[in-house]
């Protein structure tokens, strides 16, 4: 049904751009049904190598991905055939996305365990630059911004997501208190505050979006789940939602899949959206400099 669904909500002529999990039944998970709402928003196109739409990655970029976590962006420019180098703070999400990366490309790659600033690379070392979900992590987010502009060469792109403030809002009072406390969300940024800190340090903003009503409402549900259960609500939320899922995250992931195959959902899904995102995003890019400001780039990656 959901493969039905995305070739109903896509033009004919283009195939669903990344596979769903197997086996897919009738009635997605709450992952499935993320990926399916993540994919009408513009995210995974591999007919076009964008991540998202407007953020395309080929064969002669080197990626980097700051607070790569599971290595969703890194492994999707390893499959259109990128150099990617990848850095969390945490060893076993490094090394579990290393053997990946290892066992899906054959150019040169790097991985780091670092959560400290300056990262260990030189000036100019990515022609892509990806830093989602990372940036309400960090207690002093100008210096961390720098840093990453200065990792990028020039003309380098750059893919920047913070969740949105009304969702962040919303969860207050249902999430614990963890959870607004470092190493968690310790920032909350306005769309203001968000395209300042990107115009300030020295970024052109190229694109805008706001998505993600449905993990808004889905993380409500979990923290209403776990509490109704009198489970500890400790602990990062990323590594806590997961298969199996409450059964009423369950049904929230059926009624959005309901809800998409309706005549107007893309339309509604759209709306919502718009009313209580998840995420903010932005693409932007460092501008151009002469040829004797450009920085000498990463041994093994690839320069702009």
């Amino acid at each position: 049904m959901i493969r039905a669904l995305i070739r109903r909500l896509r033009p004919a002529a283009q195939p669903a751009p990344v596979p769903l999990p197997e086996p897919v039944s009738e009635r997605g998970s709450p992952r499935d049904i993320g990926l399916l709402d993540a994919i009408l928003d513009g995210w995974f196109r591999a007919d076009s190598g964008e991540l998202l739409k407007g953020f395309a990655i080929g064969a002669d970029d080197t990626l980097l991905d700051v607070g790569c976590g599971e290595g969703v962006a890194t492994l999707f420019a390893v499959r259109q055939g990128a150099s990617v180098i990848f850095t969390d703070s945490e060893l076993d999400k490094v090394r579990e996305l290393a053997r990946q990366v290892e066992a899906q490309s054959t150019r040169t790659n790097l991985g780091l365990v670092s959560n400290s600033l300056p990262l260990p690379l030189a000036d100019g070392c990515a022609s892509k630059v990806v830093c989602m979900e990372v940036l309400e992590h960090i207690d002093e987010p100008e210096p961390f911004m720098a840093e990453l502009v200065r990792m990028g060469c020039p003309g380098a792109q750059y893919l920047l997501s913070v969740p949105a403030p009304v969702g962040e809002h919303l969860q207050k009072g249902i999430a614990p208190a963890s959870y607004y406390q470092s190493p968690n969300h310790v920032q909350i940024f306005t769309p203001e505050r968000f395209a300042a800190l990107v115009e300030d340090a020295g970024l052109v903003i190229e694109h805008r979006q706001v998505n993600g009503f449905f993990w808004v409402m889905g993380m409500i549900f979990f923290w209403a789940s776990e509490r109704a259960a009198g489970r500890d609500l400790e602990g990062a939320v990323r590594d806590r939602i997961q298969a199996p899922y409450p059964p009423l995250m369950e049904s929230w992931a059926r009624t959005w899949q309901d809800l998409l195959a309706l005549p107007d959902g893309p339309a509604i899904k759209q709306l919502l959206d718009q009313l209580m995102p998840k995420s903010q995003v932005i693409i932007a890019r460092k501008p151009l400099q002469t040829a004797s400001s450009t920085a000498e780039p990463l041994s093994g990656a690839t320069p702009c």
